[in-house]
Formats: structure tokens, sequence, C-alpha cells
């Protein structure tokens, strides 16, 4: 957070469009979107003072107010894991897996999470004020560093040194999700997920250790290698891949050319399956 803040202030203060350091601050942007998940499951501070302070920081690097994890992936995400009812389901639309439904699912994603944290709002105000009202104020911060960059300050500058880093963000924390989840089983007990186990871990917090992340969502994120090493073993091999770029190269453009490149849908398969197979696949 503290080289994102600074790169933001050097970018400010340099005006021109550096390439470099703008690659980086986009890189950061989407750890900024990882930070605020993991916050959201295990606050990085004991006092209570620093992790509200950290929400308004994580709030203004993010784009979104941070609380909004709360009742779209912990309450929801986490309890329903792409079932029915998940609000961030892959198969919404579509079973299918390929550019258009990759590129499609922030946007539809995005538009039905907002009914749970309207109504998460709504049950604050109700029966707890001063979570509302720091909720709430979140909202009120973000708006006020947009008003003041956009229209005080430079729009230029604010379009291409924060709205375009938080769109980056929002929007790749939401492919992340997708991918780790389109064409997985829901109802399996571990191959609900697909894990990134390549050195992408190593810059982004473990990111792609994603079926332990369902399995034990309260450890540490420093913890996630050593705990999904005991499960692995149990998960199909399919959804252990090596390269997350690789993935995306091979699925998203090259499947079209060959179909053995496409992913194969696990909750299809579980699906389609004859009665006395689904109990056999729905255990493991």
């Amino acid at each position: 957070m503290t080289i994102t803040t600074a790169l933001l202030i050097v970018q400010w203060n340099l005006g021109a469009l550096q390439p470099i350091i703008y690659v980086w601050s986009l890189f950061m942007a989407v750890s900024v979107a990882i930070i605020a998940h993991n916050h959201n499951h295990v606050p990085i501070w004991r006092s209570r003072f620093l992790n509200i302070a950290t929400d308004y920081w994580l709030t203004l690097f993010y784009g979104f107010p941070a609380f909004g994890w709360i009742p779209t992936h912990n309450k929801n995400h986490h309890f329903l894991n792409n079932k029915n009812g998940d609000y961030t389901i892959t198969y919404r639309v579509s079973e299918k897996n390929n550019i258009f439904t990759l590129l499609s699912y922030p946007s539809i994603s995005s538009y039905f999470q907002q009914k749970p944290i309207a109504a998460y709002l709504r049950t604050l105000l109700r029966s707890n004020r001063q979570k509302f009202y720091l909720a709430a104020s979140q909202y009120l911060v973000l708006g006020l560093y947009y008003a003041v960059t956009i229209f005080v300050l430079n729009w230029k500058k604010a379009v291409l040194f924060i709205l375009i880093p938080h769109q980056v963000s929002l929007f790749s924390i939401l492919i992340f999700n997708y991918v780790q989840h389109v064409h997985t089983d829901e109802e399996s007990r571990y191959n609900h997920s697909r894990n990134f186990v390549g050195l992408i871990n190593l810059a982004l917090f473990n990111n792609g250790y994603h079926t332990i992340h369902h399995e034990a969502p309260g450890i540490h994120w420093s913890k996630t290698p050593a705990a999904q090493k005991k499960i692995q073993n149990l998960i199909d091999s399919s959804l252990n891949e090596r390269s997350f770029w690789w993935f995306l190269v091979r699925v998203y453009l090259l499947s079209p050319f060959h179909s053995r490149f496409g992913t194969v849908s696990k909750r299809l398969e579980r699906i389609n399956a004859p009665v006395s197979d689904r109990a056999i696949t729905g255990a493991r």
C-alpha cells in the first residue's frame, strides 16, 4: 500500500506518462484488490483504529468501499461457493467458458453484487448505526476523492492515474474469481475451485491457492501453501494450473482453434452423469 501510494504521488507530480512506472502502478492496483480481500478475512492489525484507517486507505486505491467484501464475499460467496444464490456465480448467463464469458463476467457480476450491498447497508442502518456510518463514510471519502482530483486538481491526471487503476483493480479481482471457479464442480468437496500454484503466488499473496482458501478462509495468506499441500492429493489434477498466464492464453485464445486447449465443465459432468455415479462424484 505504501508503494502504491508513492507511485501515485510520483506520477501525479511528473505529470507525463512514464510507461514503466505506469505498468508498475497497474500491477500494484491488482495487489490492492487482493489486500482488500485478505484484510476482510483476516484484518491486518490488532488495533481497531488501524483497521478502520486501513479500510479507508484501501477504499481510495481499490476504487470501491472496502466493506463491500463483507456482504458479497464473506457472507455470500464463501457460504454458497458458486452454488445457486451466489451473487458471483460463474454460470449465470452461460455454461461455456470462453473469451466472451470471461470479459463479460466482471460487469455482470458487479451488477448483481449491488443488491446484497444495499441490503447489508439497510440492515446496518436498523441494527448497528456505528457500523452503518463507517460503511457509508467509505462511499463519502471515495466520492470526495474523485470530486477533488477530477474537478479541482486535474481531471486528466485523475483519469490516468486514479480511475484507470481503479478499474484494473476491480476488473482483475473479478477475473480471478471467474477463472478460479468456472467449470469446477460447486457440489464437490475439493473440486469446487481451480488453483494456480506457480510463481504468481509470490507476487499476489498466495491468492492462487483457492481450494484451501474456501476450506479455511480464516487462516493468514502466508499459511495457505502449507495448508493446501495437505489436501493437494484430494483435488483433481486438472484443477491445478502451474501458470496463470498460460491458462489464459490456452483457454481463451487457443481453445477456439482446438478443443484440447479448453476446459471441461466438472459441473456438467456431474449433472449429466448417471444417477449411480453422482453420489460418488459429489463426495470427492
